[in-house]
């Protein structure tokens, strides 16, 4: 048998050929290394003295599925079949060759890798490593022999349920549903796959009846497949939004599970096609290339990180008690700082408060947490405590003064290595590092409320942020498995002002006789997760109008805050935390603030107003275009000039639909052309807070877009 191969590793002994894989970072079923692979059992199944193969894998990962960066770029569906189809042929070899295969999972085995090993006769599993099917999550389905023979190893109602959820599932749980065979500790994973194959040499295993395509018996029959996908479809209709891939999952099982798997299997191959071509599953894909490399940022290639191990917290408020939780969750030794004892003890209660999700859904115990905050957590009124710490995180008052006072003292006791980020949501970091001796040291770390479930993590650079800072806090994102954005300081950062744009046109058709909840509808049914009404009584009306006033005195008169903003300010009705803003919360179930709608009436009243009938894509025709125009004026200022990272932002902070691929993705498909007439238009009718961008008057002209062609 060949055993020269630059990604696989070939051991044979007593006439077992063991293929270790090794293609980084996860053995991803890239174009070379499937042609390795291929090569290499077609050589273990025509050397006569090998009698069984065993197929395992290196690190963290036995096998991941395919390169999507290979596959991503193609759009035509002729041009893709023929290279998916060879793949589910390789596979349909593994499964009706001569001789047997042994998957040692070693690690994850995740979409194809499933399949994979689906397609071998006998799984050996390490036991805590994960197994599933997750294309759905990219818009996709599983292409290479996944819908048929998951439903005969694990029974179609959990198989649909891993298929249409994406989740994985551990090798315990995979033992007790007949997804693997048999699971062991790390040691002994090589030792049981070589007795496996020999339990086959010797005809203690039948390879006819360890084929997964002759395992028929958790097959449902024709009437109870339609009773399980029939109930499926139903679901789902309800749940799919824009996401065709669920649909294609379900079509892909109810026309086939036949006695002619191979038939089956192509008609899979087509409907995977099918969604990788779709803009769904181009637009989740990028999404998911781009999050993967986000921060990679050329300012700060080649430089190292300093360590942190210790941070400290300054305020253990809501967003502070927050940060703690995702501090001590990742393992980092934590301190928490607050302005007196009070303070400090409710701090430390809301800390241990943030740990009630996880207790009670038991994926930790109250045993668990009371170790973790005596071993990992510490919490003082002394700011002398913070001196040894390798980053120091400020979530105080939204005060400048106050800030700059306590970053000064900050800087007096930390060494000159120690990182100082603020949480501020809205002031100028510049103008805060200014008190510092060493400003460069400074950087914005804006969290996302609450921060245990947001995975954004919004960095701002100040003027004088240096490049290590920035490279350390890009780090320590990744470190605590938030996807960091990186922008630079600026009113409002990126997100707020961003979102500010989206929602902020609602008010502009609202004064225009635009039923507010018509606009809610239109909204969530584009796919956002609530309407800027209901944004607005949950984070507040009184903070985004003082936000809306501190736009317009930093940013100029495009800015002005609308009149009828300005009447609805002045009733009072701040929303969820004053039991009533734009819906009224006193009784058992929210209704509209009666209060609030008199205003609007009022308003409409005062400057002739009639109301105004519109379609749901006219309203989100015109919030998004102010949405791109912000965006594209974000750019111009230098605020972020990375398209795929400010799309990144509006999805992980702010629950911009994925499958929309982001705003300026969005925009893209739009066409700049079309952007700038809408908002042509929408000047004309609603003023300059609308005039287009000189950039987007450019790309229309041009045919430029935001993204790369």
């Amino acid at each position: 048998m060949k055993a020269d191969f630059k990604h696989l590793a070939v051991e044979i002994v007593n006439g077992v050929a063991v293929l270790s894989m090794n293609n980084p970072p996860v053995n991803q079923l890239s174009g070379h290394f499937v042609m390795e692979l291929v090569e290499a059992v077609e050589s273990g199944f025509g050397d006569p003295e090998i009698k069984a193969l065993v197929v395992t894998g290196t690190a963290k990962n036995f096998m991941a599925g395919a390169d999507l960066t290979e596959i991503y770029t193609i759009t035509d569906k002729e041009l893709l079949l023929p290279g998916v189809l060879a793949m589910s042929g390789f596979l349909n070899r593994i499964e009706t060759g001569p001789k047997p295969v042994i998957a040692a999972i070693n690690g994850n085995a995740l979409g194809g890798g499933l399949e994979v090993a689906m397609a071998c006769h006998y799984r050996v599993a390490v036991k805590g490593v994960r197994l599933g099917q997750p294309e759905v999550k990219l818009g996709l389905i599983p292409g290479a022999g996944g819908t048929q023979r998951l439903p005969r190893l694990i029974g179609l109602q959990n198989a649909l349920e891993m298929m249409l959820k994406g989740d994985s599932i551990d090798s315990e749980l995979a033992l007790s549903r007949h997804l693997v065979d048999e699971t062991v500790d790390a040691a002994m994973l090589a030792d049981c796959a070589r007795a496996a194959a020999s339990r086959f040499i010797s005809g203690e295993l039948c390879l006819e009846s360890s084929r997964t395509r002759n395992r028929n018996g958790n097959l449902p029959t024709p009437a109870g497949l339609k009773t399980v996908t029939d109930g499926a479809k139903f679901l789902v209709a309800s749940k799919a939004g824009g996401y065709p891939a669920p649909l294609k999952v379900i079509e892909a099982v109810e026309k086939g599970l036949s006695l002619d798997i191979e038939s089956d299997i192509r008609r899979e191959a087509d409907l995977f096609c099918d969604c990788l071509v779709s803009d769904v599953a181009r637009n989740l894909i990028g999404i998911f290339l781009n999050t993967r490399a986000a921060g990679r940022l050329p300012r700060i290639s080649g430089l190292t990180p300093l360590p942190i191990k210790k941070v400290a917290m300054l305020g253990g408020g809501a967003m502070g008690s927050g940060i703690v939780h995702v501090l001590l969750k990742n393992g980092f030794e934590t301190l928490l700082w607050d302005i007196d004892r009070e303070a400090v003890e409710k701090g430390v209660k809301a800390v241990r408060k943030t740990f009630d999700y996880a207790i009670s859904r038991k994926k930790m115990s109250v045993a668990d947490l009371d170790w973790l905050m005596e071993t990992k957590f510490k919490a003082f009124v002394s700011l002398e405590e913070v001196r040894e710490a390798d980053l120091v995180i400020e979530a105080v008052l939204e005060n400048m003064s106050i800030k700059q006072d306590i970053w000064k003292k900050i800087e007096g006791l930390c060494g000159p290595q120690t990182i100082f980020a603020t949480n501020t949501s809205a002031l100028p970091i510049t103008e805060m590092a200014s008190v510092l001796k060493e400003p460069g040291r400074m950087i914005g770390l804006h969290f996302f409320n609450p921060p245990p479930r947001m995975q954004l993590l919004e960095i701002i650079c100040a003027a004088k942020t240096s490049d290590l800072t920035l490279a350390t806090s890009v780090a320590f994102a990744r470190q605590i498995s938030k996807v960091p954005v990186v922008v630079n300081d600026a009113p409002g950062f990126y997100v707020s002002r961003q979102l500010g744009a989206l929602f902020g046109g609602s008010v502009y058709l609202v004064a225009d006789g635009v039923d507010p909840d018509r606009i809610e509808r239109a909204v969530k049914s584009f796919g956002m997760p609530m309407g800027p009404a209901e944004l607005a009584d949950l984070t507040g009306i009184d903070i985004n109008y003082r936000v809306n006033k501190t736009f317009e005195q930093r940013l100029g008169p495009r800015y002005a805050v609308h009149p009828l903003t300005e009447k609805i300010y002045r009733t009072g009705c701040y929303g969820r935390k004053t039991g009533a803003g734009y819906m009224d919360y006193s009784g058992p179930k929210p209704v509209v603030n009666q209060k609030v709608l008199d205003c609007i009436k009022e308003y409409l009243a005062e400057n002739n107003v009639s109301e105004k009938k519109v379609s749901d894509s006219e309203i989100v025709d015109a919030m998004l275009a102010l949405a791109i125009n912000e965006a594209a004026l974000m750019i111009e200022e230098g605020v972020c000039d990375r398209p795929w990272d400010m799309d990144l932002a509006m999805i992980y902070g702010a629950g911009f639909p994925p499958c929309r691929g982001g705003i300026l993705r969005y925009a893209d498909k739009w066409g700049a052309a079309n952007v700038y007439e809408q908002l042509v238009q929408l000047e004309k009718r609603y003023g300059m807070r609308f005039q287009p961008a000189p950039l987007l008057n450019d790309m229309a002209r041009s045919g430029k877009t935001f993204y790369p062609v």
